[in-house]
């Protein structure tokens, strides 16, 4: 199954899943979840494994949310739990008359596409609100044995990362989550460029935090000078709206890492001091 970033993206930990544990490579100036799909691990069964119920809340590990094969718990909503499920929905397993596998790159790109591009209208806010959240899609499909059984589900749910290798608790429905707070927008214990820095949620303890991100052209992989090319002008303009002095401040310009370049996440992130 798919944090961006975080942010893209968890491989994307969470841009296609989870793709947001990957820390991007972040260039300190005077002035990095959607996971990638995956199918569950096979299992003999005689008949398929019932179809997961939307709205459902799930407790779940970063590990589990990440995992191949579908775990973790179900609970009530009202209980403590780090995913909620969003929508489910019916696999595309037929193309031109031919019967896909449902762990075929294209049905498991089909999912990824509908699963990240349903998650703003799910959670609220601005899309650069939600690229600048720690809230990611995650996925999951039936297992090869379920799926010939006739499952033919996909399910999408929304996690938020708490810091490296957690999930946090999610509120008792996720529904706007990111638009009516700030609780889980993205901030960092250090500056990006620093060995101690942790990314995590803005209702922990910071010191910096995630003002906004700048689209990077090309289809290579930038450089560090390359990024930094296209995001200083962007990234100064961000720091210095949020400065006391307009004349002294700082930022730091992370780009995003290969692996979540290579899952489709094309810009940077600019921050600045909390």
């Amino acid at each position: 199954m798919r944090l961006l970033g975080l942010g893209a993206v968890l491989v994307a930990l969470l841009l296609g899943g989870c793709s947001q544990d990957a820390r991007p490579a972040a260039s300190p100036t005077s002035s990095s979840p959607s996971v990638p799909a995956t199918t569950a691990a096979v299992q003999p069964t005689a008949s398929p494994a019932p179809r997961p119920a939307r709205n459902g809340c799930h407790r779940l590990t970063l590990a589990q949310a990440v995992a191949p094969a579908v775990s973790g718990t179900a609970v009530s909503c009202a209980a403590k739990h780090t995913s909620h499920t969003y929508k489910i929905g019916r696999l595309p397993l037929v193309s031109s008359g031919h019967l896909l596998a449902v762990d075929s790159p294209s049905v498991q790109s089909s999912v990824a596409d509908t699963c990240t591009s349903l998650l703003g209208a799910h959670v609220g806010g601005t899309p650069e609100e939600v690229r600048l959240s720690m809230v990611e899609a995650i996925w999951f499909t039936p297992s090869v044995t379920d799926a010939a059984a006739g499952a033919d589900w996909f399910r999408c749910d929304v996690v938020a990362l708490a810091g490296a290798g957690r999930l946090a608790p999610l509120p008792r429905s996720s529904m706007g989550m990111v638009g009516a707070s700030d609780r889980f927008a993205m901030c960092g214990t250090a500056s990006p460029d620093a060995a101690s820095f942790e990314r995590v949620p803005c209702s922990s303890a910071h010191s910096w935090v995630a003002v906004s991100t700048v689209p990077l052209a090309g289809k290579a992989y930038p450089s560090v000078a390359a990024a930094s090319v296209q995001m200083e002008s962007a990234c100064r303009s961000a720091a210095r709206s949020r400065a006391e002095d307009p004349l002294d401040f700082t930022w730091s310009e992370e780009r995003p890492s290969r692996e979540q370049w290579d899952a489709g996440r094309r810009y940077g992130i600019c921050w600045a001091p909390a």
